[in-house]
């Protein structure tokens, strides 16, 4: 019996058979690759794979979906049920959709759809659907646009328990807008931009405009517009802004990456997470699947040529991901005025940080390096010596300003340094105008003192998660205990 809170996956089930071969020579009657053959993989794709990764820990995981009465859904299932997922099917008339990839040396040089272009309806709710979803601890519907989602009586379903069980709603261009009360909504950002079209450009600050604007017009609890290596960037019903980093990793695949971000994200709110929690654990995980080569790295049944992998990451996941880096700027020896001036002229976004960062950490260096990825440059507004005594003490700094500026300097992500001398950043805030203003995640937008100033020309505050145990009071204190 498994510890954690079931699970319900609403969707569009898909078959994905990859055909791995060996390329060593051109057709001989066109200038084409000639595949060898090798071996052939079989996986639930769509919501289907959102439901396996969801199952791999031992969750029960009832994935409610439409499948044809054909080869491929009897394959379909068999794969579902395989790995442990209840299917509850609502009945396809026309043919399961499947996706065949061709590939060679881990890169697909083909792919054949079948299925997906014959009309097709879905059946209405079964009673066991039902029950699925009103007895779910979280349900994450997740649209790929083929109708389950705009099924009428699996929204009104949906919709009858939004306000008591968590629902997470991964939407589709082609799909419908989500319930109501959704606690999560994940668009990336190709989606993000369709459905919020009206917010032209590019930049961080775009892709927040977009992730505020869905959260008010689908009236979700929060938006959550997920940018690949940079992470993802959550609106709040209240227009709080908050960027959560993404590791960065070398090669990978990110076929999938967006089943295992919405999947992670279901389960750990199934179990109780908040959605900040929820969505600082789907970053990560879907960096993870990446890593390990995304969904091609999923095995559900055995391979022609050899046994049964397991399912999920391999074993080798750990030497793939690559730890935090600092950003691809020459350091901030530089003039300010000079970086925001060139960043603008090439159309890029500014981006500034502030604080006292005395004694530097590992939570400094973290905020600091995930606010440089958030746009083209990064200004640090660094508290004079003057200031922090009186914000922190008599006793503080423990590093005087020029010294605590030139370690900040010597940072990568870092492209320039301006000491202010007031308590607030606000003037010195009021000369760059940046695009962006970021913090850390321990403060509330409604607390900052600058954020009316922030306002005043139209820029945008982004939290940042809070590293926790992280914080230079408290090394002072550890120091001071080991000194007696």
């Amino acid at each position: 019996m498994s510890s954690h809170s079931p699970l319900v996956v609403v969707g569009d089930a898909l078959l994905d058979r990859d055909v791995e071969g060996s390329v060593e020579r051109l057709a001989p009657d066109a200038p084409v690759p000639v595949v060898e053959e090798r071996e052939v993989c079989v996986r639930p794709g769509g919501a289907g794979l959102a439901a396996v990764l969801a199952a791999r820990g031992g969750r029960d995981v009832t994935l409610v979906t439409a499948l044809g009465d054909d080869r491929a859904g009897a394959e379909l299932r068999e794969a579902l049920e395989s790995c442990g997922v209840e299917v509850v099917d609502l009945g396809l008339r026309g043919a399961t959709p499947e996706k065949v990839r061709v590939r060679t040396a881990g890169r697909s040089l083909l792919r054949l759809d079948r299925g997906g272009g014959g009309a097709a309806s879905v059946g209405g709710l079964t009673a066991a659907a039902r029950a699925a979803i009103e007895w779910a601890g979280a349900v994450l519907v997740a649209d790929y646009g083929r109708g389950i989602a705009a099924e009428p009586t699996v929204r009104e379903a949906v919709c009858g328990i939004a306000d008591h069980v968590p629902v997470v709603w991964d939407p589709h261009r082609r799909g419908p807008a989500p319930v109501p009360g959704a606690a999560l909504v994940t668009p990336n950002a190709d989606e993000a931009a369709h459905f919020a079209s009206e917010h032209e450009g590019r930049g961080t600050d775009v892709a927040a405009a977009r992730a505020a604007e869905l959260a008010r017009r689908w009236r979700a609890q929060r938006v959550c517009v997920t940018r690949g290596r940079l992470g993802a960037l959550v609106a709040a019903e209240d227009g709080t802004i908050m960027a959560f980093p993404a590791e960065p990793i070398a090669g990978g695949d990110c076929c999938g990456a967006g089943d295992r971000f919405a999947s992670r994200a279901a389960e750990l709110l199934a179990d109780g997470a908040d959605a900040l929690a929820a969505v600082a654990g789907a970053v990560a995980a879907a960096t993870t699947f990446v890593a390990a080569g995304g969904a091609a790295a999923v095995r559900t049944t055995p391979y022609r040529a050899g046994g049964a992998a397991a399912i999920g990451e391999p074993s080798t996941l750990v030497a793939a991901t690559a730890r935090l880096r600092g950003g691809p700027s020459a350091g901030g020896g530089q003039d300010a005025a000079d970086v925001v001036a060139r960043t603008r002229a090439a159309g890029g976004t500014v981006v500034a940080t502030g604080g006292c960062f005395d004694l530097l950490h590992t939570g400094h260096v973290r905020t600091l390096e995930a606010a440089r990825e958030l746009g083209d440059c990064l200004v640090v507004l660094l508290n004079s010596d003057a200031s922090v005594q009186r914000l922190k003490g008599p006793a503080r700094p423990v590093v005087g300003e020029q010294d605590r500026a030139a370690v900040l300097r010597a940072l990568r992500c870092v492209d320039a340094v301006v000491v202010f001398e007031q308590d607030t950043p606000a003037a010195a805030l009021e000369r760059l105008r940046p695009d962006l203003w970021v913090k850390g995640g321990d403060y509330a937008v409604e607390d900052l003192p600058e954020a009316e100033v922030v306002a005043s020309w139209n820029g945008r505050i982004i939290l940042l998660p809070y590293l926790d145990g992280r914080s230079t009071t408290k090394l002072i204190q550890e120091a001071a205990v080991r000194a007696v």
